[in-house]
């Protein structure tokens, strides 16, 4: 329970080292694969708060993601490296399998409507197209006999 202000000032100080250090230092991607792990750790925890059946909506877990997120940023830049970055998106694709495997999206299958339904839908309006362009040439027509 750290005041928000004190948290975000250290978030700052901690991106603002570890800036200049990617700039010197480079990426420490040993570093990165050592401290990525607690991310995931933190997620795995939280995650598993949720009833299993709930992982697969969003809106049961997404804090606990941001959060997530938002620790693979931190812990990246911390070793200068930049987010995101291949390795970063292998581990969070681990953490994905991980949780995440069973989720599939639902696709609407799409099938033609039954032979009663389609053929009016095609006939009516070629029909029409067929009357209207007879009428404008029958029409022209006896325009010129008028005249």
């Amino acid at each position: 329970a750290q005041n928000p202000l004190l948290q975000l000032h250290r978030l700052w100080m901690v991106l603002r080292s570890a800036s200049g250090c990617a700039r010197v230092c480079g990426c420490n991607e040993t570093g990165m694969l050592e401290r990525l792990p607690r991310c995931g750790k933190a997620f795995a925890d939280m995650m598993h708060k949720v009833d299993v059946w709930k992982w697969c909506n969003l809106s049961e877990f997404i804090v606990y993601y941001e959060s997530f997120t938002n620790c693979t940023e931190v812990e990246t830049n911390i070793v200068g490296c930049y987010w995101p970055n291949p390795l970063a998106q292998s581990f969070i694709t681990g953490i994905h399998r991980q949780f995440f495997s069973n989720c599939t999206v639902d696709r609407a299958h799409w099938e033609d409507p039954p032979d009663e339904v389609l053929i009016p839908l095609i006939a009516v309006p070629v029909l029409l197209t067929v009357a209207m362009a007879g009428l404008v040439v029958w029409r022209s027509k006896r325009t010129d006999q008028l005249l």
